[in-house]
């Protein structure tokens, strides 16, 4: 602490009261914490490809983030958020959650997603496709079986 701040606290008696205001005046507004957290957790897109598994860690944090700054959202809203941050590959699954009126926790909710995630985008097969050619077009008459060669000698 410099000087100047040491004798502006100097009248103050006991440590927490000397925390207390040093913390009004240089401490960010958890008001400002909390907006940059939501926004973030509102914002979130998992990419088409990417692991659900990184994606379910990021979201996870996030919640834990806004829970310390008690941003008073219900763990639906949670769930929510986080099946809409999904990208459309996972439609078939959000339907299957909701037609079946499963009740999870955020961690049970991320497994879920896991697991579907091994089941069907690892198991999808591979398909390779090559160039197509327009078909041969065969040629009839007195000329046929002989190469271009032979019909341009021939005329």
């Amino acid at each position: 602490m410099t000087n100047e701040i040491q004798k502006q606290y100097n009248r103050l008696d006991d440590v927490p009261s000397i925390m207390l205001c040093m913390k009004e005046v240089y401490a960010v507004p958890d008001r400002n914490i909390r907006y940059a957290t939501t926004k973030a957790f509102f914002g979130t897109k998992m990419a088409e490809g990417s692991s659900v598994q990184s994606h379910g860690v990021k979201m996870f944090s996030l919640v834990e983030k806004l829970e310390d700054l008690k941003a008073g959202f219900e763990n639906d809203t949670y769930i929510d958020v986080i099946l809409q941050s999904l990208p459309l590959s996972y439609d078939p699954f959000i339907v299957n959650y909701s037609m079946n009126g499963l009740e999870k926790s955020i961690h049970e909710l991320i497994n879920m997603l896991i697991q579907y995630e091994e089941t069907t985008h690892k198991s999808e097969p591979t398909v390779l496709v090559g160039g197509l050619r327009p078909p041969r077009r065969k040629t009839r008459g007195p000329d046929a079986g002989r190469g271009r060669m032979a019909r341009e000698r021939l005329s």
